[in-house]
């Protein structure tokens, strides 16, 4: 198993040995929608109404989750934000916003 901290070191190493530098905070907020645009088509593909061209059979779930993961990274080791703290706030938020709301909503009973 990996740790959040762990995996923005391991990116972090990684970009320092084989990546030169990272792309720019604007480049990999690009890359970062153009990774999710290929998660959604696989996703529509997939698990919605639209059928698979052949150039989407060679396309892996799990990798392209991990594209969308990795430069979500990227991201975070460029501006300092540390994932690990940034999720645990985040669900604390929706801990405290939505505690009651999802039980409480009979489209989802």
């Amino acid at each position: 198993m990996m740790t959040i901290e762990e995996a923005q070191k391991t990116v972090d190493d990684w970009i320092k040995k084989y990546g030169v530098r990272y792309f720019s905070e604007l480049t990999n907020m690009t890359i970062l929608t153009e990774e999710v645009g290929e998660l959604a088509r696989i996703m529509a593909r997939t698990y919605g109404d639209q059928s698979f061209k052949k150039s989407d059979l060679e396309k892996n779930l799990a990798d392209e989750m991990a594209d969308v993961l990795w430069v979500l990274i990227c991201l975070a080791n460029q501006t300092g934000v540390d994932l690990t703290t940034a999720l645990k706030q985040n669900i604390e938020k929706k801990t405290n916003r939505d505690k009651d709301r999802h039980l409480n909503n009979n489209k989802l009973v």
